[in-house]
């Protein structure tokens, strides 16, 4: 269910330099012999709070009929962050990089289904459930031993078992900010990456939701539909940044003021579609800046109730250049958001 990254694998990633210590070589890592409740334990007790988890799949995506590719955002993700400068800036010892949930044999058998055919593409949607089964198991231990999960890679599918996950271990519906150019609100006709929140509002593990920078053009009549039934609320890309009806800034405090309702606890989703000419498996040119992907993590991390990062559809083969580009690409912008959310959390511990 767990493959656990080992020290001995940092040479895959680290580039070692003298008089230079990174990131890479001063993070905490998972000790082998012990199960996972005790080895997040310890590694609560030697100062943790952030717990690094890659979920290496594209079984989500495809079984929402888009492309494949988003089975190596976590590799790219390690090939930065790992090589970043320990510094002031970065708490590296704060960070547990645990490893990634076991895909390989779900991704196997998926290879294996084809989408055009309706009884496999209903097998191709079970693996996604059985996908959410080990995210979900997972993640819910890390929030039972108080440590933040920053979950990388994969599609969006895997919001549904983070939001069971803390709605299971707080007790109490979780509340959820979305940067995405689609609600992923699509109907319950079998697991994939276009329903997770649909999903998790059907079966009572989603409350407040609110979507910034939705696009009007990519979402149907009936999802929208759905959406409002649901008292969800969404400030669209064209509202924002075509018609200019509101500021990015304004349209971030309303989507604040949304997930706040109540006392649910928040989770941060962030779909790398909605980040311009970013390597995903829906790729736009008509998306946010980097910069304003940074400030979303940011102001949403600095909520003291907001518990996980999920990076989600990050896919650096789709990139028109090539795998390397786009691992390249891919790496930094993913990096980049990680380090925002951790110094958000930095921020309100002081």
């Amino acid at each position: 269910m767990l493959n656990l990254f080992t020290p001995s694998q940092l040479s895959q990633y680290v580039t070692p330099r003298v008089g230079e210590t990174r990131v890479g070589q001063s993070i905490q890592y998972a000790d082998l012999k012990q199960d996972l409740t005790q080895q997040l334990a310890q590694a609560k007790s030697a100062g943790c709070r952030f717990v690094l988890l890659g979920v290496p799949e594209d079984i989500g995506p495809r079984a929402n009929l888009g492309f494949a590719g988003a089975d190596k955002g976590w590799q790219a993700f390690l090939s930065k962050f790992l090589n970043f400068q320990t510094n002031a800036f970065i708490p590296s010892k704060h960070i547990l990089l645990l490893g990634n949930i076991q895909c390989d044999d779900l991704q196997q058998k998926a290879l294996t289904l084809d989408v055009t055919q309706a009884d496999q593409l209903q097998q191709l949607r079970q693996l996604v459930s059985i996908l959410d089964n080990r995210v979900q198991h997972v993640s819910q231990q890390i929030f039972t031993a108080g440590l933040y999960p920053i979950v990388i890679g994969g599609g969006h599918n895997n919001s549904y078992p983070l939001l069971k996950a803390l709605t299971s271990q707080s007790g109490q519906k979780a509340n959820s900010a979305n940067l995405d150019p689609h609600s992923d609100f699509r109907p319950l006709e079998g697991r994939h990456s276009g329903n997770g929140f649909s999903y998790a509002f059907n079966d009572g593990y989603l409350q407040h939701y609110f979507v910034l920078g939705l696009h009007e053009l990519k979402n149907s009549a009936a999802t929208l539909a759905q959406l409002q039934q649901a008292g969800a609320e969404y400030s669209s890309y064209q509202r924002i940044f075509v018609r200019q009806e509101l500021s990015y800034q304004q349209a971030l405090e309303l989507c604040i003021k949304k997930v706040t309702l109540g006392n649910g606890d928040i989770g941060i989703e962030l779909d790398t579609d909605s980040i311009s000419l970013m390597p995903v498996s829906a790729f736009t040119n008509c998306g946010i800046s980097v910069q304003a992907a940074e400030q979303f993590v940011y102001q949403l991390g600095k909520l003291s109730r907001s518990r996980y990062l999920h990076l989600a559809e990050a896919a650096p083969s789709q990139h028109p250049a090539g795998l390397a580009a786009g691992n390249n690409e891919a790496g930094q912008v993913l990096a980049a958001l990680v380090v925002a959310f951790i110094q958000a959390k930095q921020v309100i511990a002081l």
